[in-house]
């Protein structure tokens, strides 16, 4: 590998949140939790029209990969995007 003064283990981890975001599903997920705030997973079943379970598996691999965060509200979990790098990488891919 060229040798442009990067470190690699960060090239890495940018590399790893991209490969997060690349699915449709999870991308959508996280702009919609952008724009509208805390969302548990039954307001994301009723706004995108997919299995609960389906959100579910998405929404693990993006707290896997510190994208979103939860909070346990009695048996209800809700999910926010507080990751300001996150934010911004969302807010400029959907720029007109």
């Amino acid at each position: 590998m060229i040798d442009f003064g990067y470190d690699e283990k960060q090239l890495e981890r940018y590399a790893d949140l991209l490969k997060t975001l690349a699915h449709p599903v999870r991308l959508c997920i996280v702009k919609g939790l952008i724009e509208k705030g805390t969302c548990n997973v039954s307001m994301m079943h009723t706004c995108l029209n997919m299995p609960q379970s389906t959100i579910s598996q998405h929404l693990a691999k993006l707290k896997q990969a510190n994208v979103v965060t939860s909070k346990r509200n009695g048996l209800e979990m809700f999910y926010s995007v507080e990751n300001k790098q996150v934010i911004a990488l969302v807010d400029t891919l959907f720029k007109d």
